[in-house]
């Protein structure tokens, strides 16, 4: 039986979704369930897509009839796995096919991978997959291979004829206005992910919202991570330059992810300084800021010395580094000259933060504070005096950490 005309109205809403801003995941599964109602024998579907991101390399939507339909990602070592190594997905890829098909049932049965035997033992008799190819969504991963990179669709049924000429031609005639729906919506995640890496979550979020202008901005509380490498400079100059970025990565893995990780946002890195905050509404949300900075602290810590007895072990340097924290507020915002901008922070809290970790060098004590944050858990802070700081009028008293 031809679909011809209860295709229509299926590729026509795909077209009103390629104009907006659709959720993948559902209009995936909306579609999946939309193809079935008009009876193409669908049961199982999945939509792959190659992105831009610094963890993973591919992302995939997967619906199975009767189930919600998930979002799942794969790093990109997953790409030398021998389940992918072995995988029809890769041979359609490498060889550039727009339509894949084998039949797991019956006189044509063919199950050369062995995820079809996988299939055929689950009671599917039919698997298909449909490629289609989209000039300018490049990853990192296809940049050395000629071509675009695109979107492909797993289809499998398990009726007991498998796919039918005319279901055939419709799922390949949906494809290709599904695959303008989809591009709306991968150019925006990745979009979003580039700012997101490059910028940081809130950055992001104001420059993809308008926030592009000189001067663009918003005043905010926080509290103020700076953490600074020591004697980087020395470093830099002794050990040869694959070493010296080795070091540089594990020990913003130890400086910096605890941040991301107890829910602040890395703003920047200053060379081999990381500026993070911690914010917060209003002085009911401060002491919430002042427990994540706490936990990321206790991480921070941790990781350094487990990352640090692992590098002696090798044979490795160690790298020591010392972390100040200040609370108070903030201008968050657009800094720079009209044709390059960069989204940072400045004020007094800032300036200040990084004054008082200059004295952890001086001071012997791997992370200090002022009295804004310690004084909320007194019991993790301990007064190591007042200081004269750097372009501070008036003297500072600080405070050492207590690590758990």
């Amino acid at each position: 039986m031809s679909h011809d005309a209860l295709i229509r109205p299926l590729r026509e809403w795909l077209i009103e979704q390629a104009l907006g801003e659709p959720d993948i995941v559902v209009l995936f599964e909306t579609m999946c369930h939309r193809l079935a109602a008009i009876g193409v024998p669908v049961s199982r579907a999945r939509l792959i897509w190659q992105t831009l991101h610094p963890l993973f390399r591919a992302e995939t939507v997967v619906w199975n009839k009767g189930e919600s339909a998930v979002l799942e990602q794969f790093r990109h070592q997953d790409n030398s796995t021998e389940a992918w190594s072995r995988s029809p997905l890769k041979f359609v890829i490498e060889n550039r096919l727009d339509l894949f098909r084998r039949q797991l049932a019956g006189p044509n049965e063919m199950l050369d991978f062995p995820i079809l035997q996988e299939l055929k033992d689950d009671g599917f008799t039919d698997y298909l997959i449909v490629s289609t190819m989209m000039s300018n969504l490049r990853s990192a991963d296809d940049r050395s291979k000629d071509g675009p990179s695109g979107i492909l669709v797993t289809w499998a049924s398990d009726r007991q004829t498998g796919f039918s000429s005319d279901d055939l031609d419709a799922l390949q005639r949906v494809q290709r206005v599904f695959a303008l729906a989809c591009k709306t919506v991968i150019q925006a995640r990745i979009s979003s992910n580039i700012a997101t890496t490059y910028l940081g979550e809130r950055a992001a979020h104001s420059v993809l919202a308008g926030q592009i202008r000189r001067g663009d901005g918003e005043h905010t509380r926080a509290v103020v991570w700076y953490a600074d490498m020591r004697d980087s400079t020395m470093l830099a100059e002794a050990m040869p330059a694959e070493a010296y970025f080795s070091m540089l990565n594990s020990y913003f893995e130890a400086t910096a992810g605890p941040v991301v990780d107890h829910g602040g946002e890395v703003l920047d890195f200053i060379g081999d300084a990381v500026l993070g905050m911690f914010p917060y509404e209003d002085v009911d949300g401060l002491p919430e800021a002042a427990r994540c900075a706490n936990a990321a602290l206790d991480e921070t810590l941790a990781r350094a010395r487990e990352t640090n007895g692992e590098r002696e072990k090798l044979g490795l340097d160690r790298f020591k580094f010392g972390v100040g924290l200040n609370v108070g507020e903030l201008k968050f915002g657009n800094i720079g000259i009209p044709q390059r901008l960069s989204f940072s922070v400045i004020g007094h809290t800032v300036n200040e933060v990084a004054r008082i970790e200059s004295m952890t060098k001086f001071l012997q004590q791997p992370v200090l504070s002022g009295a804004g944050l310690a004084r909320l858990n007194p019991e993790r802070w301990r007064s190591v005096g007042e200081h004269k700081l750097d372009g501070v009028l008036d003297l500072v008293e600080l405070f050492a950490f207590q690590a758990s």
